[in-house]
């Protein structure tokens, strides 16, 4: 064991990796409860979702750990499993298994990008300005849709400000009663009363979590769900009595996997994904979203973290941008986080990305692969946890999901605000991204804004050819859905 992840050589042992492993899990194991509540809403199995967390979780921290002999573990990224739900499925109108069949692909792309010259096109291409703010964009989207499932806002749509009921005219007849409003931008939020149970619920655990946090409690923010989901019970929120363990149990569990395990291969995933060539050029650039975020929310963890440790030196991080194959460590993490999507796609649940929770088993003094290694068991050993996923309220884990969005948007930083030519298009990849409630049209906004921002200046043969054709493809894709 020694021999194999070099403990001497990294300044480490066994019991202080041990301890970094047990530090990182804590850290980041809310995935396992927040996860299936927010894929469950695209109409998938909860107690699936929960396993294949689990289980992709577990295999691609392995994977970083043997291959790559690094301290970091991964899972369903928050932001991205949102997109999935809220974009691909809500917005998009595909079908949650079609949606797999996406992130499948894009796993095979970010492969392919790994081991090849593409990645380094990648890194060269987008300025560190727009991959910032499409970072704390993202952190925007997570926090906002954690203010809505903790019940905080009301919106008030006045009736000439409705477009449609359950698809139809508005001023038509209802007979069934209302599955869908569309209304426009006159729809206001506003704060609501505090009466409601499970908005006092949700402010109580934002108020746990945040004292934790500030405290650096580990695994505060698992420890506020925890917390929250048993002060609901008292509140009324949570009726143990209505919960069925059989139905709620690890057999239950693998049972329910059937369902999306290997999915993306049966005639609802990639079949039919591809059946309906007229949403190609859509089907492009959710992919091509779902890659861009996934590969730089990974990227700045790596560097983010691992140039403060010394775990990838700086010929590490050149090797990013001039190798191709694995002849880094840093290359063989990337390419571990790769297939950590590859297989949260085949078991059921969206793109797998390295957590910057790591950074906790990393404070905690874990240097090699063995902290990844005690990660990835903590994980397995936490599917034991299936009967009581059930009983987790949404207002349990929507202070998660705010806490989550508040750690993200730190990347604003690293924005300069005062060169403004820098600012229109980190606006439009930042907060853009979260009032429009959609990570591509973020991301879309933040590039075809940068490509004007540079045209108008005189510098558009700065922009690199990569990012002209991805705001090409963005405009085509808005407008073939005009007139879809």
């Amino acid at each position: 064991m020694e021999n194999f992840f070099k403990f001497e050589e990294n300044g480490t042992k066994l019991s202080t990796e041990i301890t970094a492993g047990i530090t990182t899990f804590l850290a980041m194991s809310y995935i396992i409860f927040v996860n299936p509540s927010l894929l469950a809403l695209s109409g998938m199995p909860s107690q699936a979702v929960f396993l294949a967390t689990i289980f992709s979780s577990a295999i691609a921290t392995l994977i970083l750990g043997l291959f790559a002999n690094v301290p970091y573990a991964v899972a369903p990224g928050m932001g991205l499993n949102a997109f999935f739900t809220y974009t691909v499925v809500f917005a998009l109108g595909f079908t949650w298994q079609e949606a797999l069949a996406m992130v499948f692909i894009c796993g095979v792309v970010n492969i392919v990008i790994t081991i090849t010259k593409v990645r380094k096109m990648l890194i060269i291409a987008i300025p560190d300005s727009l991959q910032h703010a499409i970072s704390a964009g993202i952190g925007i989207f997570i926090g906002y849709i954690g203010i809505k499932n903790a019940g905080l806002l009301n919106f008030t749509v006045d009736g000439y400000n409705i477009l449609s009921i359950n698809g139809g005219d508005p001023t038509a007849p209802i007979t069934n009663g209302i599955d869908s409003l569309v209304a426009n931008s006159g729809a206001l939020p506003a704060l609501v009363n505090f009466t409601d149970p499970g908005v006092l619920l949700a402010l109580i655990g934002l108020v746990i979590t945040v004292v934790l946090m500030l405290k650096n409690i580990q695994g505060a923010i698992l420890i506020g769900i925890v917390a929250t989901t048993l002060l609901a019970i008292p509140m009324g929120l949570v009726d143990l009595s209505t919960i069925n363990l059989v139905d709620n149990s690890l057999a239950s569990a693998f049972d329910d996997l059937g369902e999306t395990f290997l999915v993306i291969f049966t005639p609802a995933g990639l079949p039919s994904l591809f059946s309906d060539l007229t949403k190609l050029p859509i089907v492009l650039i959710t992919i091509f979203s779902f890659s861009l975020s996934d590969i730089f929310d990974t990227i700045g963890t790596f560097i983010g973290t691992g140039r403060r440790t010394g775990i990838f030196s700086e010929e590490d991080e050149k090797a990013v941008q001039d190798s191709k194959g694995f002849s880094s460590k840093m290359d063989k993490a990337l390419f571990g986080d790769s297939i950590g999507t590859l297989v949260g796609a085949l078991f059921g649940t969206s793109n797998v990305t390295t957590y910057v929770e790591s950074a906790a088993g990393i404070g905690a003094g874990g240097r090699t692969g063995m902290t990844s290694v005690v990660t990835s068991i903590c994980f397995l050993l936490a599917m034991f946890l299936s009967p009581v996923i059930g009983i987790v309220p949404t207002q349990a884990t929507a202070p998660a999901l705010i806490i989550v969005g508040i750690l993200m948007i730190a990347s604003l930083n690293d924005v300069d605000w005062s060169d403004f030519s820098e600012a229109v298009p980190a606006f439009f990849a930042s907060i853009f991204m979260g009032l429009a409630y959609s990570i591509s049209n973020g991301i879309a906004a933040g590039f075809i804004t940068y490509g004007l921002v540079k045209t108008v200046k005189g510098e558009g043969k700065d922009v690199h050819p990569l990012i002209w054709v991805s705001i090409i493809l963005f405009i085509l894709n808005y407008i073939v859905m005009a007139f879809i």
